[in-house]
């Protein structure tokens, strides 16, 4: 009795074994391995037509799926609505996001405009639909006539409307005179 029983669980796990299950049909790639890895990379970014900004990256890693590209030794430069050149940023690092049309620049972040302005700051956040950017670390501003330091700001993106958390400047000429750091 044991023998056909014996011989019977053989049988049954012999067939099971040899059930390969279900394959997959596709490779799975990691949640965080980029769609797309771009050496050298340059784009135009336009609005309504307009060419508004022009952007390089040392290397660029785009995750479609979250609409996010992380750009490494970038530069931005960025034109008016005639085309005309603004300002150029160039940083370490930073991760735009498509969906937000948010820019997050980090590392060595230097903004410079044609008429002489220059802001230099570890951490800064362009908001294209809000026409701002702010940064949440201490920065450095200098023009051909003020200078300001702090802890962060709010801007447009003229820096015509500055809010400047914890401020310290001066500025040459007439007008308010803050003291000197």
């Amino acid at each position: 009795m044991r023998a056909p029983l014996l011989a019977g669980a053989l049988v049954l796990a012999a067939a099971a074994c040899s059930d390969t299950g279900v394959r997959p049909t596709t490779l799975a790639s990691a949640p965080d391995s980029a769609d797309q890895v771009l050496y050298k990379m340059s784009t135009k970014i336009h609005n309504g037509g307009i060419l508004r900004s022009f952007v390089e990256a040392d290397s660029a890693f785009l995750y479609a799926r979250s609409q996010l590209t992380d750009l490494r030794k970038f530069t931005a430069r960025f034109l008016d609505e005639n085309g005309n050149l603004k300002s150029t940023l160039t940083a370490d690092r930073g991760l735009y996001q498509d969906y937000a049309g948010k820019l997050d620049a980090r590392g060595n972040v230097v903004v410079v405009s044609t008429d002489g302005r220059r802001l230099t700051t570890e951490h800064l956040i362009y908001d294209k639909s809000a026409n701002q950017i702010t940064s949440d670390t201490a920065f450095v501003y200098n023009s051909p006539s003020e200078h300001a330091t702090g802890n962060g700001f709010v801007s447009d993106v003229e820096f015509k409307n500055l809010r400047i958390q914890q401020p310290k400047g001066y500025q040459r000429g007439g007008g308010l005179t803050l003291p000197k750091p």
